[in-house]
């Protein structure tokens, strides 16, 4: 009870595959271009890229601090806004 708003909020996630042919619309990395081309090769040893979060954004919290001091934060990184392969 110690959390005074937001009530909650959705944090989102990335998933999905991140298969061959990487299209533009995948966001990916050049890392996960060569390691999608080298999981093609070789797929025992090296896995797929991994669709993960590349904008994140901040929420604000209003709180009670251990002194009932009411306090507003703001948490960066805390919301998912797009995703890509890494």
């Amino acid at each position: 009870d110690w959390i005074i708003a937001p009530e909650g909020y959705a944090a989102y996630y990335c998933g999905g595959e991140c298969a061959f042919p990487l299209n533009a619309h995948m966001n990916a990395t050049n890392h996960a271009i060569v390691q999608t081309l080298v999981h093609l090769m070789n797929p025992e040893n090296v896995p797929k890229p991994c669709c993960a979060p590349t904008r994140l954004h901040a929420i604000s919290v209003l709180y009670f601090d251990d002194n009932s001091n009411v306090i507003l934060k703001k948490y960066k990184n805390m919301v998912v806004r797009a995703c890509g392969c890494h």
